[in-house]
């Protein structure tokens, strides 16, 4: 079993499953909207031939709405609707969607939701446990979320899962869908580009930099400190909000999200970014150009996705430097899917997630697509009683 220590470190042999501290918590939705919630660190371990004998630890947070009558001696959380899988950015973490002033998290499990906050490997718990950052693209999609979807599956009773994701997180749960169709209940993406640097001039030469370096000097696999950056950002948030900042690759538009709330943004949920994945999608976006196929950059994953009928929702920025709308659609309009959706926001990219209006406009939206498609697959099933 597990110790808790001081400082939020663990000591023990790491078993699969485990679930640690079991907390009744008063956490706040959006400014001044508190609640309380069920919290909960989940430990899972991916184990396979490869991963040595302790496995590869992959580590979430569960959320749960309390129920009325919860004490912190014995948490209780109301009865759930659905399980919600949440998957991160490029080099993000859990935070993403759960900041101390803005959490889109908690306003799902509000919303009736079993959500499930995933630190993918190589970022954020999962990292400090051990976990190792990918090799390559596909160890999220074969390995991590697999892993994920059947603990969600276990613990929280429901038997299909929604993925949900930002940025990457998008095309890892695009990508990883297929395999796993008989458990998930559909897919929700916020800026996720399918067709990675289309629309954006900057990002192609940006690429084409990175690949050219990457030949004259291999780039391994080392680590992106994007949370240095974010913490720059921050600093600097004046010139970057301002017409004088060079560079047309803002992570979020300008004034659309507070300085509290931003703050927080770049010191909790910016992590490390992974040169393997980067130049992945580099790689691949370069390869489409040339060749002029119109598969997304996730090879070996695009044609499977783009065969599925499952329920879709994708969201994109129009103020999205980094996966402009041009980048985002075809996801939409390649997938076969009878059931798919797609909403445009004037956003930024991570205001898709924490900015200003999202509380207002995008977490209705995507609380309310899961809704009903809840209530289709429970009116189908009861026409076949």
């Amino acid at each position: 079993m597990f110790e808790s220590l001081p400082g939020g470190t663990l000591q023990g042999t790491l078993r699969r499953p485990m679930i640690l501290n079991s907390t009744l918590a008063e956490q706040t939705i959006d400014l001044d909207r508190v609640d309380r919630f069920i919290k909960e660190i989940v430990l899972v371990r991916k184990r396979g031939p490869e991963d040595g004998p302790d496995g590869v630890p992959l580590a979430m947070v569960r959320k749960r709405h309390a129920a009325a009558d919860a004490r912190a001696d014995e948490p209780v959380a109301r009865p759930t609707r659905g399980a919600v899988l949440l998957l991160h950015g490029f080099g993000q973490n859990r935070y993403a969607w759960h900041l101390p002033a803005r959490s889109f998290s908690n306003y799902l499990a509000a919303e009736g939701f079993d959500v499930f906050n995933l630190d993918l490997r190589g970022h954020g718990r999962s990292r400090s446990l051990g976990a190792r950052p990918p090799r390559e693209l596909g160890e999220y999609v074969r390995e991590d979320v697999p892993v994920a979807v059947a603990e969600v599956k276990k613990l929280s009773g429901h038997d299909r899962v929604f993925l949900v994701g930002h940025s990457l997180g998008g095309l890892i749960a695009y990508a990883a869908a297929p395999a796993l169709e008989g458990s998930v209940a559909g897919v929700v993406s916020l800026g996720s580009p399918y067709q990675f640097t289309r629309g954006s001039r900057f990002l192609s030469f940006l690429g084409t930099l990175m690949l050219a370096l990457d030949r004259t000097v291999p780039l391994g696999n080392a680590a992106i400190p994007l949370k240095e950056a974010g913490e720059v950002m921050r600093l600097l948030r004046v010139f970057v909000e301002s017409p004088l900042f060079p560079l047309p690759l803002r992570g979020h538009a300008p004034g659309s999200i507070e300085p509290r709330v931003l703050g927080q943004h770049m010191s909790l949920a910016m992590d490390r970014g992974s040169i393997a994945v980067m130049r992945s999608l580099f790689l691949r976006a370069a390869e489409a150009r040339a060749s002029g196929h119109s598969l997304g950059v996730l090879y070996g994953f695009a044609s499977a996705f783009e065969h599925i009928d499952l329920p879709l929702l994708v969201i994109a920025g129009s103020k999205d430097d980094l996966a402009p709308p041009e980048a985002v659609r075809p996801a939409y309009e390649r997938c076969a899917s009878s059931d798919k959706t797609y909403r445009v926001f004037p956003s930024g990219h991570i205001d898709l997630l924490v900015g200003r209006d999202a509380p207002f406009t995008i977490w209705p939206l995507v609380a309310s697509f899961l809704t009903a498609r809840l209530r289709a697959r429970v009116g189908s099933s009861s026409l076949l009683l």
